[in-house]
């Protein structure tokens, strides 16, 4: 059975993306849907009830018998009342225990609200990880694509590493992410140039041709970032959300320029892939 709708079907449908300003919050109308795109599946309150019990850890509660409104009025106050990142918990628990069609649908509906509603979360491949603007978006998958057709796995797995970190509810590990998207960095410029002990500073001075100037110095720029802020942290220096963001961003985009020379691909001039 088609369960699209109309203007779905005659393509009039289009997600319009509202500027990301939901992290670590679980709106009330997020708590609300997650309930409807469930329901919407032919599920039963007792269904989700089992769910969320498991998840807060919490007993059901045995004088509710009825499905409405008294099973469905517990669950309610399970989604509302609960901790933030608790409510995230439940979609991936509801998605584990889905069939393949119906996961499909529910992980559609889940992933449209958070994009139309400014939620800087996504569903892949069964679990919620940080979703970041168009431009953020576009780095990461092709880092990770560029990395794998080089087979740089060892960079794969720390641009991985630092989105994770980037995802860790209910705080990010910020320093973390900046640890790991430098790695990723290091670790492809080592195969680029050949020199598989230096750090990234020292290879920006031993090869100034590895990235054309003045780009090369953009990237000095960020190794002192993520020196200062993502291995010497000092105390009230902290890194803010945003600019974590940009450095993974940065060194995803540096690393698809190396990745893609390192794959076979070869840029027409020597700034046609720069990441700038």
């Amino acid at each position: 059975m088609n369960k699209e709708t109309f203007s779905k079907r005659q393509g009039l449908f289009s997600i319009e993306e509202k500027e990301i300003t939901v992290r670590e919050d679980a709106p009330i109308g997020l708590r609300g849907f997650l309930r409807m795109a469930f329901y919407g599946l032919n599920k039963k309150p007792s269904d989700l009830r089992a769910i969320t019990t498991r998840v807060l850890k919490i007993p059901p509660d045995n004088n509710n018998w009825s499905e409405y409104p008294n099973i469905d009025d517990e669950v309610g106050q399970h989604l509302d009342y609960c901790e933030w990142y608790l409510v995230y918990d439940i979609i991936e628990t509801i998605i584990q225990k889905l069939n393949p069609q119906d996961k499909a649908t529910f992980t559609n509906e889940i992933n449209e609200y958070f994009i139309t509603n400014g939620i800087g979360w996504k569903i892949v491949n069964d679990q919620i990880e940080t979703r970041g603007d168009d431009v953020f978006e576009i780095a990461v998958k092709t880092v990770e694509a560029v990395l794998e057709i080089a087979e740089l796995q060892t960079a794969k797995i720390e641009i991985r590493e630092a989105l994770n970190d980037l995802s860790r509810r209910p705080t990010p590990d910020l320093t973390g992410a900046i640890q790991h998207s430098l790695a990723c960095l290091e670790c492809v410029t080592r195969e680029f140039t050949g020199d598989k002990k230096s750090t990234l500073g020292d290879l920006m001075k031993k090869f100034p041709g590895a990235i054309p100037p003045p780009l090369d110095q953009a990237v000095t720029k960020i190794w002192g970032f993520t020196s200062e802020q993502g291995r010497h942290l000092r105390e009230g220096k902290a890194p803010e959300y945003l600019e974590v963001e940009l450095v993974v961003e940065v060194t995803s985009a540096i690393s698809t320029y190396l990745g893609k020379k390192l794959g076979g691909i070869t840029p027409k001039t020597e700034t046609d892939d720069l990441p700038f």
